[in-house]
């Protein structure tokens, strides 16, 4: 069965047609969605069931798909300590038409709407109970063991990695070995964490990563709001206070200062600053 979605790497979910592949997973998985609950993005789609679950498809091209698999948000179903909606099931299949596989997961509902967007321009109100509950997640997932690779914006994260991105974003020399590697979330914004419940989602990317790349993927994600910003630098201090969690601070800096930055991002002036910073930081020590 051909599904009328493009199967090229531009293909985006939010002006495509996705009937038939809502279609499909509401067969396979015995559910009905409710219409009126279908989220689309450019490459997944949300919808609410009948019986009070939700399901995430997710479409990805084959050379996104490592030897590691393709079950991120199954796997992380065994992750103790940390607070998620609970998984139920999933369907898969590879598109007859092209080097493309679809995943769908089905899970319970959020206890909570999302923050806000991957990244806000106003101050949420979260109480100091969320940042606690934050916290714990966050230390217990890195506590865990796994052979999982994270895959931040679906590229493997790798020593080769972060160093192509350090030293292509900053010409200044400093060391960018990577020492501690532990599990990481991979996509934190406040689009995938809900208040004032907190929960954590979205974890088809999750796995190994260097240390504080979460902290430093959300304070990013924070940088238009600088009380927020600095909320997040204060929470995840050990984090960001660490020689890896430098490394990843300017590697989240690296994207929001790329060649595909607007110029009127507000975003860009806390992240260079920051930058420059930290890059004195390293090369002082």
């Amino acid at each position: 069965m051909t599904l009328p979605v493009s199967t090229t790497q531009a293909a985006d979910l939010r002006v495509q047609p996705v009937g038939e592949v809502l279609d499909r997973v509401a067969r396979s998985l015995q559910a009905r969605f409710l219409p009126e609950t279908v989220v689309r993005k450019r490459r997944s789609v949300g919808a609410r069931t009948e019986r009070d679950t939700w399901v995430r498809i997710e479409r990805r091209s084959l050379d996104k798909i490592s030897d590691q698999g393709w079950n991120g948000t199954e796997c992380a179903a065994r992750l103790e300590g940390v607070v998620q909606p609970a998984w139920r099931a999933c369907v898969v299949w590879r598109d007859t038409d092209g080097p493309v596989m679809w995943r769908a997961d089905e899970t319970d509902l959020l206890p909570a709407a999302p923050v806000g967007s991957a990244i806000v321009s106003d101050t949420p109100e979260l109480s100091d109970e969320w940042w606690e509950a934050l916290n714990a997640s966050l230390d217990a997932l890195a506590a865990h063991k796994t052979a999982r690779v994270a895959t931040p914006d679906t590229d493997t994260v790798t020593q080769a990695l972060v160093t192509e991105a350090l030293q292509g974003a900053f010409s200044r020399d400093f060391d960018t070995t990577i020492q501690n590697w532990v599990p990481a979330h991979a996509d934190l914004n406040w689009a995938n964490v809900t208040a004032p419940a907190f929960s954590l989602f979205d974890w088809e990317d999750w796995g190994n990563a260097p240390q504080g790349l979460d902290s430093a993927s959300l304070w990013a994600s924070s940088l238009a709001v600088p009380a927020l910003a600095d909320r997040v630098r204060h929470e995840r201090q050990r984090d960001f206070e660490s020689r890896d969690g430098k490394l990843m601070t300017l590697f989240v800096c690296a994207k929001v200062l790329g060649p595909c930055a607007h110029p009127e991002d507000p975003r860009l002036k806390p992240a260079r600053r920051m930058a420059e910073q930290v890059v004195e930081e390293l090369q002082a020590n």
